[in-house]
């Protein structure tokens, strides 16, 4: 199993939003992320970690990165939130 850990990429499994990817940026507890789309409709949120299911792909941002340096990071690493 993929950890989950700031800079992971995951895709949202459960409500509105499910089938969308989003960033973790930090994590609030041991059930808890705060995650955010970086302009892909998803707004920065926090998020139940049972809600999300995290892919292999990981960026590299500092803790509570802002979606400017999420979107350059993602840029960088090629990776789209589509």
């Amino acid at each position: 199993m993929v950890a989950i850990e700031v800079g992971r990429i995951g895709v949202i499994i459960a409500g509105r939003r499910a089938g969308k990817k989003v960033v973790v940026v930090d994590i609030i507890d041991r059930n808890f992320v705060l995650v955010t789309g970086a302009g892909n409709g998803v707004k920065r949120r926090r998020m139940n970690i049972k809600h999300l299911e995290p892919l292999p792909e990981k960026i590299n941002i500092e803790r509570n990165a802002d979606d400017e340096t999420v979107k350059a990071a993602l840029e960088a690493a090629g990776i789209t939130l589509e």
